[in-house]
């Protein structure tokens, strides 16, 4: 079977790629470095991102069978190279980070493979503020809008606007903040996915701040584990959360499209609140924990961006699946094939 425009996608998500990890670095300062796939069990430095997911796991035979984990993000694990790395603030690292999560529901924008840009900077403890926080998400959007503009003159150079479709102009020139209890009084009759949607539509591009920590229904906008994002402390806005989600309307789909997830980072008097919040203050005498805790570790700022999504976004695609190479049921083949779409 000959597929139609598949070498042009890989050619065009290369460039995509390439030129986002440029403008990001550019803007905050990040030196690329590398990271790993798995990290040891019991230390505390995989990601619990919800805090339900299970990590893939395995027996290492050269340390005794001891168990790693495949990771699910880098939030952790960044923290503690910086300090190892003597980062300063005001600069930071970047990594290509591969993760599986085998507990991810197949959609068209979720699979079991994820690739995203970790990237983690450096700050002074003066800055743990949502000024701080709205900057480097302004930042980060930045850099997708430029990566947007870059992205059509591509196209346009290789003669591939009319495979892609013109893409200059989807992202509206600013991000718009809201917090998450804001969009509660806002759609209040409404899920939370249901009001991402709603207000990702109006607006085009929205940053929701303070994901994690209980809303005025009793119930948290999305889960969010204890041990990384500030989601606790009051804001200068007069709500609560230091952290949030950066989601955009994606008119192919006419959904709300998460393309990161990133917030100041806990200090030692967060850590605690937030463990006591979980009920999960055994934590503390995790490694990770413990060097949070005993103050080894920099204040610092960082996210994760995923990179099929965005490419996703600003090549038009319908499924995740055209943009990165999955595991995909036959049935799923067959009825994105019905519908011309092809899975790598």
């Amino acid at each position: 079977m000959v597929y139609s425009h598949l070498l042009e996608t890989e050619a065009a998500i290369s460039y995509v790629k390439e030129s986002f990890q440029k403008h990001l670095s550019a803007r905050l300062s990040l030196t690329r470095v590398s990271s790993p796939i798995a990290v040891l069990d019991g230390t505390g430095i995989n990601d619990d991102l919800n805090g339900v997911e299970r990590p893939v796991s395995f027996p290492v035979k050269s340390l005794g069978e001891q168990r790693a984990q495949v990771v699910h993000s880098l939030a952790k694990w960044k923290r503690v190279r910086l300090m190892q790395l003597g980062v300063e603030p005001g600069k930071g690292i970047i990594t290509d980070m591969r993760a599986l999560r085998p507990d991810e529901d197949y959609t068209n924008l979720h699979s079991v493979y994820v690739d995203q840009w970790d990237w983690e900077q450096a700050i002074e403890p003066g800055q743990r503020s949502l000024q701080k926080l709205k900057e480097s998400v302004c930042k980060v959007y930045e850099a997708l809008k430029q990566t947007e503009t870059d992205l059509e003159r591509w196209l346009s150079d290789n003669g591939l606007v009319s495979v892609f479709g013109g893409v200059a102009g989807r992202l509206p020139q600013q991000i718009t903040f809201v917090h998450s209890q804001q969009l509660l009084d806002m759609y209040p009759g409404l899920t939370s996915k249901e009001r991402e949607r709603e207000v990702a539509k109006e607006f085009g591009a929205v940053f929701i701040i303070g994901i994690g920590g209980e809303l005025s229904n009793g119930q948290p906008h999305d889960g969010r584990a204890p041990d990384y994002d500030d989601w606790s402390s009051a804001n200068q806005d007069g709500y609560f959360g230091l952290n949030g989600d950066i989601i955009v309307w994606h008119p192919v789909l006419e959904c709300a499209l998460e393309l990161s997830s990133m917030g100041v980072r806990v200090n030692k008097e967060v850590l605690e609140r937030q463990l006591e919040l979980r009920g999960c203050k055994e934590r503390s005498a995790l490694q990770f924990h413990s060097m949070l805790l005993q103050g080894a570790l920099p204040e610092c700022v960082g996210g994760g961006i995923g990179q099929s999504r965005v490419c996703m976004f600003l090549l038009r695609k319908r499924h995740i699946g055209e943009v990165q190479v999955g595991i995909w049921s036959d049935y799923q083949r067959d009825q994105m094939a019905l519908e011309g779409v092809e899975l790598l």
